[in-house]
């Protein structure tokens, strides 16, 4: 998926300037224009904090061309694709009309994370390592996991996910929240 010219799209579709949803995002104009041109690649956090400028959660944004489904099964290619700076993301049941939770399957290649800004929102999340190991920060509390280890936190209270190891670390979640807030 082309990032850039997704929040493009968007963007023009809610008729909005680039220095109109930067200002809404409370960033600057040049850092929507270098998403738009894929010159920078946003990190997680980032993304989250450049969709605030836009009446839309981050699943919708990464979906909103989709028709909505009573699908069951989704193969590999057809998750929806919501990965940035290096963390692969794939949402799964994107497509399902009226879904109350998030199911992700998340990629973190050695030395990869969500980003230096915590992430916050409200809701819960719930997930467990299933390779590899991952440094999760919740509230400036650090934990580390490995293989076989999960987590369970409110999303309200700041937080992170950082692959410090030295191979590929594989996470599953759920959450219930609102990834735009």
């Amino acid at each position: 998926m082309d990032l850039g010219a997704r929040l493009k799209t968007i963007r023009k579709r809610l008729g909005l300037s680039q220095r109109e949803l930067g200002k809404r995002a409370g960033v600057t104009n040049s850092t929507i224009s270098m998403i738009e041109k894929n010159t920078v690649s946003p990190s997680f956090s980032s993304l989250l904090k450049v969709l605030k400028g836009f009446p839309m959660g981050v699943e919708e944004f990464f979906t909103t061309d989709l028709v909505m489904s009573n699908q069951v099964v989704f193969k590999a290619d057809e998750q929806a694709d919501m990965s940035a700076q290096g963390v692969a993301i794939k949402l799964i049941g994107h497509g399902v009309a009226e879904r109350n939770i998030s199911l992700l399957s998340e990629t973190y290649p050695p030395g990869a994370d969500t980003g230096a800004e915590m992430i916050k929102y409200d809701g819960e999340e719930a997930g467990i390592v299933v390779q590899g190991e991952i440094e999760l920060t919740v509230d400036q509390q650090v934990y580390h996991l490995v293989t076989g280890d999960g987590y369970f936190f409110r999303t309200h209270l700041p937080h992170r996910f950082r692959n410090l190891g030295d191979t590929t670390a594989k996470v599953v979640s759920a959450n219930n929240g609102n990834l735009s807030q």
